[in-house]
């Protein structure tokens, strides 16, 4: 029976092992130094949350936000960002046992400043989000990872009250339904989350739906969007409100249930929310505020999807643009923009609880982080 249960415990920890060094962590930043290393990728051993730099790219502009494809083959990164007239979606190839990262190619982004791209589940599509002039593009992917020509491109002129930040449309980010049926996008200048259907089969996938979007309570200035594991909710962060909507979700139809605050209720301007994601277990959603606060807000999930707040924590940096939690669930890795540095954080998957573990990355000016297990 001793001897039994000691092979349990070994096969577990092989295991644990196995998985600890199929894991790696993506670094995009704001860079216009072409010499620097502005994508880098490290691998996170998930036994102690160390980070082991593997390889990285240069000569590649604001490469502010990143995404994975399925398979882990191949990285889409944002570039030339906050340029002006510019915009470009890039695509590069990882190979994990070279340790290499190279460039494929790039085309338009079909707007300026691209703040957010997504690979659709069947690797086929790239969509991105045209944060400055409120777009979203659609791009064919080949199957050598290379990005193909534009296929659709929507631009949008609504905007909402705000005078100075809502005179138009902003779409923040594009995120894809559980199903990968529907394409939704929040968007920050017209107080609005957008919502396509998604149908792979078609040269123009993009297609318009009878309930086109879903309207945010005014100068919320929706930013990221995130679904449940269930598939039965949705959850919006808002940039502007400092808040959370929290949404039924059924075939590409959103029903609000609930608003909460990302902040103490002490606090009643300088919201700047940023990111928000949920434990692959479904108990626990994590926001981060970035401005004053600079930390990550932390709620527990209850059966009916509704948030309750039970604490703060400090990502040791300024201004946590973009966090993400690796596919065991078991650690949390925050980026701080402004302060140049890579946090990592061990999750307490009973209490939701985050600790600082591991080494600091130094990293000027990193603004986006992807962890996937290949």
């Amino acid at each position: 029976m001793k001897l039994k249960i000691n092979f349990l415990a070994i096969t577990f920890l092989v295991t644990l092992n196995l998985f600890s060094q199929n894991t790696y962590v993506f670094l995009g930043s704001y860079n216009k130094d072409k010499n620097a290393e502005s994508i880098q990728v490290y691998q996170l051993d998930t036994l102690n949350g160390k980070l082991t730099k593997v390889t990285s790219a240069k000569n590649v502009i604001n490469p502010s936000y990143l995404t994975i494809s399925p398979n882990g083959k191949y990285v889409y990164a944002c570039t030339e960002t906050k340029t002006p007239n510019d915009g470009n979606v890039s695509s590069f190839e990882f190979n994990p046992q070279n340790k290499t990262l190279t460039f494929l190619n790039k085309q338009r982004s079909g707007g300026e400043n691209p703040v957010y791209v997504s690979v659709h589940k069947s690797g086929k599509w790239l969509v991105n989000a045209n944060y400055t002039e409120g777009s979203v593009s659609v791009h064919p992917l080949l199957e050598n990872g290379k990005i193909d020509s534009l296929a659709q491109n929507f631009q949008y002129a609504d905007g909402s009250i705000h005078k100075e930040r809502q005179t138009r449309s902003h779409v923040h980010s594009a995120v894809f339904s559980p199903q990968n049926d529907y394409l939704f996008l929040p968007d920050l200048g017209a107080d609005k989350i957008r919502c396509y259907r998604f149908d792979e089969t078609l040269k123009q996938p993009l297609v318009e739906t009878k309930n086109q979007f879903t309207k945010t309570d005014l100068q919320a200035g929706p930013r990221h969007f995130t679904f449940h594991p269930n598939q039965k909710f949705g959850y919006c962060i808002e940039e502007m409100a400092g808040a959370i909507s929290v949404y039924q979700y059924e075939n590409g139809t959103l029903k609000k249930i609930q608003r909460i605050n990302t902040h103490p209720d002490k606090m009643t301007e300088g919201f700047e929310s940023s990111d928000i994601h949920i434990s692959p277990d479904g108990k626990f959603l994590y926001a981060t505020n970035r401005g004053k606060e600079n930390n990550i807000a932390i709620f527990s999930i209850d059966e009916n999807g509704l948030l309750k707040n039970i604490g703060y924590q400090s990502t040791f940096g300024k201004h946590p643009r973009v966090f993400a939690l690796d596919e065991s669930g078991r650690f949390l890795v925050a980026t701080n923009v402004n302060s140049g540095n890579v946090v990592v954080f061990k999750r307490n998957e009973k209490t939701g609880k985050l600790k600082k573990v591991g080494t600091e990355i130094k990293m000027e000016n990193v603004s986006c982080v992807q962890i996937k297990r290949i």
